[in-house]
Formats: C-alpha cells, structure tokens, sequence
C-alpha cells in the first residue's frame, strides 16, 4: 500500500487544497492518474457498448478523457523535479484531497495562461537535443546529477505539451455534431444536433461534460449561422456550473432560443477520485479502501456521475400576435419527487475501480452502493462491468 503523501497545508479557507511537495509522492500521484484516465478511456467503450451512450457521445466523452489525460501529464512535466533543489524555486502541485482528488482550479488557469506564453517560452529555451547533450556531458565531465539542467529539460517539454494543444482546459467551448436532417422541403427541414462543451469546475475542482441534442429548426443550419452560433456558445458556457440543475439550464435555453429545440440534456463528472494515500474521505468508501489493502498503483476508487434529462413532449405557445412556438415539456424523474429535487430525468452514478477495492466492496457490502454500477479494472486492460 502507498504511505501516505507529504502535503502541506495551503490555508484555512482552501483547507482541502494541498500541495504535494514531496517528489516520490508526487510521481506516485501522476502515475496514478495515469493508470486511471488509460482505464476510463475503455470504460467509455464499455458504456457505448451497453447503450448508455451513443457511437457520437462515447467518440466526444472519449475526446475529454483524452484531454484530461494529456493535462495530467503536461502537470507531469511542469512538477517532475518536485522536491529537488533546481535553483529556481517553482512551487509544487495543488490539488484538492476532499471529495475531489483533482487538481485545483487555479492549477488548470495557470496552464491556459502558460499555454498563450508557450511559444516566447520555448524561444528562449535551447531544444531537448542540446538540453540532453549538456546532461550528459555534466555527468560524464563532473560526476554530478545535472538537476538543473533536468529542471530546464522538463520544463521545455512542459510548454512543448501546451503548445501541442487537445488540453483540457477551465472553458472547452461548445462544438456541434450534424446528427441527421429530416423533411424534404428545405424550408421546413429540422436538423439535429449534438452539441457538447465541458468545463473544470471551480467549486467542486472536477472536470464536466455537457451533451446538448436538439433540433434546429432555424432558415440557417446552426453551425453555419454565424449569429445564432456564437450566442448559443455564450450562453451554454455562461450555464455551465454544477450548481444549476439540468432543468433549469434546458428551460432557460428553451426559452432565449425559439428555433432550437433541446431534446436530451446529460452532464457527466469525471470524478471524484478517491485514495488513501492522497484523499480524505469518510463513511463506507474509506471502509472499503482500509479494508482493500491494495498494492501501490491499485488503491483507488474514481467515482462517476450522469444526470439525464429528456423531453417529454412539446407544446405549443403563443409569441406576438399571430405567431405560436414549440416548447419543451421535460419529463422528471417520477420517484419519490426526486425528479423536482435533481432536476433531471434520470441519475446514476458509477464506480471504477481496480479488482482488490472491488473485492472488498462486494465483502463489505455497505449500504448505498446496490444501485452503483461498478467497472473493475485490471493492469492488462480488461475491464468488466457488474450492477
């Protein structure tokens, strides 16, 4: 099992935000995420292989996996020398270890700024070739650890990463996905759309995803109206927080848009991530962590959230003196009044985790985890699904 992580303390008011200033901890930790976001990838898979999502939402969640993978190792890069005395003082990551195991927000910020600078960075930087040709020298000609010059190295290959791009950053701006178009007469078509976004929210240090399928129904195709198009982005970004209900986001989009028509509204969380070695966290999860006494690299648990909400049916209203539009009637989830709590149709939550956490889930058999599906991950890439 991995001992656990050497933190500091950053402040009373961001008291579950830590940064890792050992170096052992913070390789471990990297390498963790690394393990998880290649495991969530063919999880993705899975979920489209039992139709949870579509072919085009499993190719677009894929995508920001992706991205939070290639995040991960660019902070990697940037915090490689982490306990090591490089001469130049360049802080150590900051993550949330309550109920998040992300990076903090303010980590993801500071890669978009360093990203729009990546360029007058590696300008003045000597390229990896020359970096490792004065590494070699200092090792053979003095006998020393070229700490500084490994410093530079992983520094150049930190703005290298940025500037390569397919990052995930704090806003991913929405894109759409032409899905089909129905009618023949062009005037009357109704074309539809996935639309999707993300961003790293701030409150909950998590990344989230947002797919949007609507129908259009507009003179011009969405994607090609250059009025319509870049209000639809302002307001779907200006929505994007995890304190908003689904609801309230489709109604107010429903609303402001009389020729768009949303169908099906999902939000998925990426997280959070739970570990002994660098979480804290309470109740039947950090039972069953104790109780796993994994290896290291398997003490883990990443917890996935989907929210769902389908229109029901549409009604027509009236607008001005002879006109009428469509509107959404969204169905909620019928039990118990949930749906009026969560604001969504459906909502369920998953589990990915390696085989020993798992065994001990199923010995322990805590309350609250039955309805929980679980994907359990093996080091050779399997991944099995059980409800």
């Amino acid at each position: 099992m991995e001992s656990t992580a050497t933190v500091l303390e950053v402040s009373d008011l961001t008291r579950d935000h830590v940064d890792l200033s050992d170096g052992f901890a913070a390789r471990r930790y990297f390498a963790k995420f690394a393990a998880i976001t290649d495991h969530l990838a063919r999880v993705t898979q899975v979920l489209a292989q039992e139709a949870l999502l579509s072919t085009p939402e499993e190719t677009v969640v894929s995508t920001y996996v992706r991205a939070v993978a290639k995040t991960f190792d660019a902070l990697g890069l940037k915090y490689l020398l982490t306990g090591r005395d490089t001469g130049v003082f360049f802080g150590s990551l900051a993550f949330d270890n309550h109920e998040s195991g992300f990076p903090v927000h303010r980590e993801i910020m500071q890669m978009a700024s360093d990203a729009s600078q990546a360029g007058k960075h590696l300008a003045g930087m000597p390229d990896v070739a020359t970096l490792k040709d004065r590494m070699l020298r200092e090792i053979i000609g003095n006998l020393s650890l070229p700490t500084k010059l490994q410093f530079a190295l992983s520094q150049r290959l930190y703005y290298e990463a940025l500037q390569s791009g397919g990052l995930f950053g704090v806003q991913n701006d929405p894109l759409a996905i032409w899905l089909e178009t129905t009618g023949e007469d062009p005037k009357a078509a109704r074309r539809s759309y996935l639309v999707h976004w993300a961003v790293y929210d701030s409150q909950i240090n998590l990344p989230v995803v947002y797919l949007l399928e609507l129908e259009d129904t507009g003179r011009v195709a969405l994607a090609a109206d250059d009025t319509r198009w870049p209000e639809v982005q302002r307001h779907l970004m200006a929505q994007a927080l995890g304190g908003l209900k689904l609801l309230t986001i489709a109604r107010g989009f429903d609303r402001d848009f009389d020729d768009l028509h949303p169908k099906r509204l999902k939000r998925i969380h990426l997280g959070p991530m739970y570990s002994q070695a660098y979480t804290r966290q309470s109740g039947p999860i950090q039972s069953v962590l104790d109780a796993a006494r994994a290896p290291e690299g398997q003490d883990w648990a990443l917890a996935l959230t989907f929210e769902e909400l389908r229109s029901e049916r549409v009604e027509e209203e009236r607008k001005g003196w002879f006109g009428s539009v469509e509107r959404e009637v969204f169905a909620l989830d019928p039990f118990a009044g949930r749906g009026a709590e969560t604001g969504a149709t459906l909502m369920s939550r998953a589990l990915v985790l390696p085989e020993r956490p798992y065994q001990a889930l199923v010995d322990l058999d805590p309350p609250g985890f039955h309805d929980v599906r679980k994907f359990v991950v093996s080091p050779q890439g399997q991944v099995l699904s059980y409800r």
